[in-house]
Parts: structure tokens; C-alpha cells; sequence
């Protein structure tokens, strides 16, 4: 037995099944971490993918027909966007995301988000969203952003799984646990639309930085969200609405 199988069978993930019903008490609202190009596009940056990733791009296709969904039935989603500093480096990782490179835009399936007035965008300089979104008052757009929407459910994806997405539901587990943003009951993964990257030994080595398989890192960052609270789901799907006029919506 390889590690990655003898690790999925001594840590399994449970998955489960997500159905979102338009109009019942579990309002969800989507957050989008960091599916920028600095992360996504091929050959744009330290941390993009060096080929074509299938685990990458079967990210952003799931996000992009998640994140249509919810805006066609008008249901609210925010979007991290990392963005760095070239003077303020983000130990132990090597440049990435930097101001002005091109890296810390959406990838171009998601720019659509940008127009969208029913989106938030965070801009994040850190790698844990809830800090990336404080302000200077103190306020936080995450909280602002769940309480005014009366969410009750967080669906997140994005990347990377054992590093951003890990420390944003690790917090918002916290956030939920201690009634900072009462609305809040449950925080949801979507494994398939999550990725992380991979830099073999050799490379790191090379750029100075930490190597990172990236089947092994994404498979232990759904187990620790897990750990910390969320529920892991490996399916998403959307319940028929049925309009006051008698019309069906899939």
C-alpha cells in the first residue's frame, strides 16, 4: 500500500451529500477562497500549476457552476482574493499573488464575479480570510456579510484546501462555536471544488520553499476541517423551485 491510500484508510474522510432548497430556514451563502491565477493558471507565478491539473481545474469548473447557481436563484457569495505586498513576504511561501503581477486576479472563468453586484469581494493579504477581512474600525466583512444576509450555512471552496481553506473554516468554526455572528449553524466543504498545489522536493529545494504533494495535502486539509467541525461533502446539488406561477426551475 502506498502513504496516500495507507493515510486515506488510517484518516478517513466522511463525505456526505449537500442539497440546497431555495426558501427553507438553512439560508447557505458561498464563499470563493482564492481562485485566482496566482493559484490556477498555469505557469502564472510560484505557487500556479506547471501543466494542466486536473485537480485544479475540476475545482474551477465546480465553482463556476456553483457560484451560477446561487446567483441565478439570487442566494449571496463572497470571494477571497489573495493579494500581496512585494515588500511584506508570506513566510515560509515564496512570492505569490503579488500587486499588479496579474496574479491576484480571478481566474478568468470567475471575473464574471466582479460585475456582479450580489458579490463581495475581499482582497486578503494573509492566509486566513476572517483576519483578511478585518477593518480598520475592527468590523469584519465576513461577520457583516453572514448577519445581514441571515445566513445560517457557509459553503466554501476554493484553495488551497490544507492551508487557506483550512484556516478560514478552523476560524469560522470558532466564529459559530462562540455566537460572534449568531445567524451562523453549520460551515460545509465541498471537497470537489477544492484543490492545493503541488511542488515535488526538487523544486522546493530550488525556490527555497516547504515541498507539498498535493494529493496527501488536499486529502489531510478536508480531514482536519473535518476535525474542527465542518462537514465534508463530495456533492452538490440544487432542489427544483417551484414559482408562484406554477413553473419549475432545475
Amino acid at each position: 500500500m502506498d502513504l496516500i491510500s495507507w493515510v486515506k484508510a488510517e484518516l478517513p474522510v466522511r463525505m456526505e451529500h449537500l442539497c440546497i432548497r431555495i426558501g427553507d430556514d438553512e439560508r447557505t451563502g458561498l464563499v470563493v477562497l482564492d481562485e485566482v491565477n496566482g493559484f490556477c493558471t498555469v505557469g502564472h507565478g510560484n505557487l500556479a500549476p506547471r501543466a494542466p491539473d486536473a485537480q485544479v481545474e475540476r475545482m474551477v469548473d465546480e465553482t463556476v457552476r456553483i457560484a451560477r447557481e446561487f446567483r441565478s436563484r439570487h442566494l449571496p457569495v463572497l470571494a477571497f482574493m489573495d493579494c500581496h505586498d512585494p515588500n511584506k513576504p508570506e513566510n515560509p511561501y515564496p512570492p505569490h499573488c503579488l500587486v499588479g503581477s496579474g496574479e491576484e486576479e480571478l481566474v478568468p472563468d470567475l471575473k464574471w464575479l466582479e460585475d456582479d453586484d450580489g458579490v463581495v469581494l475581499v482582497r486578503k493579504d494573509c492566509i486566513n480570510g476572517f483576519v483578511g477581512a478585518m477593518r480598520p474600525d475592527g468590523s469584519n466583512t465576513v461577520v457583516d456579510w453572514i448577519n445581514a444576509n441571515k445566513i445560517k450555512r457557509i459553503l466554501v471552496v476554493g484553495v488551497c484546501t490544507d492551508i487557506c481553506v483550512l484556516d478560514f473554516v478552523a476560524t469560522m468554526t470558532s466564529v459559530r462555536n462562540h455566537g460572534i455572528s449568531p445567524p451562523l449553524e453549520e460551515i460545509v466543504v465541498y471537497a470537489q471544488g477544492c484543490s492545493t498545489y503541488d511542488l515535488p522536493l526538487a523544486v522546493a529545494k530550488e525556490i527555497g520553499a516547504v515541498a507539498h504533494p498535493q494529493d496527501l495535502a488536499h486529502h489531510m486539509g478536508l480531514y482536519l476541517t473535518a476535525a474542527r467541525g465542518a462537514k465534508i461533502v463530495d456533492s452538490v446539488q440544487f432542489a427544483a423551485e417551484i414559482h408562484p406561477n406554477g413553473v419549475k426551475k432545475v
